[in-house]
């Protein structure tokens, strides 16, 4: 299992540090939240803060975007040179278009759905993609709890991306911790993004970042 921390839970009065920390601590990816305050009812951090956070991050980045006009927030990031770009599904009218233009720019395009969203939405898409994120929360903020149904989700995309292309990872975001990741790990999941649990955790990063590596 590879674990993106997100720094969304991070203390952004030592965000360097938190960065820093996550990393030295085994991360895989560190997980970026985009959120523009039109498609989610929040407001995050756009492309200064991010770049900060790349010149101390030594993991690649995974970024998602929770916007309208992806492809002006596309433009933002990318001289960033994240690992990924993930992007609504709900939002995007060119999915395919988009997906184009992300690999085009040497980042691996990745595609979220919200919880309510069917994983049969990207299946024409699949072959085209490097990693499906799905939302076990309602996006928008840190600290929900984990949605049971996603599990089943999970077992319909990955039937999915075994008959159109097996390479592609799925990513789970929200509500991740020690009591579901077995679950997830046998649903099917390869990549877990985990906030609160990561930077929250009593017995410290490095604990938390290993115990979700089942």
């Amino acid at each position: 299992m590879l674990v993106a921390p997100s720094i969304l839970s991070a203390d952004f009065g030592n965000l360097a540090r938190d960065v820093e920390a996550i990393c030295e601590a085994g991360c895989d990816l560190v997980h970026v939240d985009v959120m523009d305050g039109h498609f989610v009812p929040n407001l995050t951090i756009g492309p200064v803060v991010v770049s900060a956070v790349a010149k101390v991050a030594t993991k690649p980045l995974d970024i998602h975007l929770m916007v309208e006009n992806n492809n002006f927030f596309v433009d933002l990031f990318a001289p960033l040179k994240p690992e990924f770009i993930s992007f609504h599904i709900e939002e995007e009218k060119h999915p395919h278009r988009l997906v184009q233009k992300i690999r085009s720019l040497g980042i691996r395009p990745a595609i979220t759905l919200n919880p309510h969203t069917p994983p049969e939405s990207v299946e024409f898409l699949l072959k085209e993609i490097e990693m499906v994120l799905l939302m076990s929360v309602n996006p928008g903020f840190g600290g929900q709890k984990f949605i049971p149904s996603v599990l089943e989700k999970v077992k319909r995309l990955k039937a999915l991306i075994e008959k159109h292309n097996p390479t592609c990872l799925i990513e789970v975001d929200g509500g991740v911790g020690a009591k579901n990741i077995a679950s997830l790990k046998e649903a099917g999941v390869n990549v877990v993004v985990a906030g609160s649990y990561v930077f929250g955790n009593k017995e410290g990063y490095k604990h938390a970042i290993e115990s979700l590596k089942v």
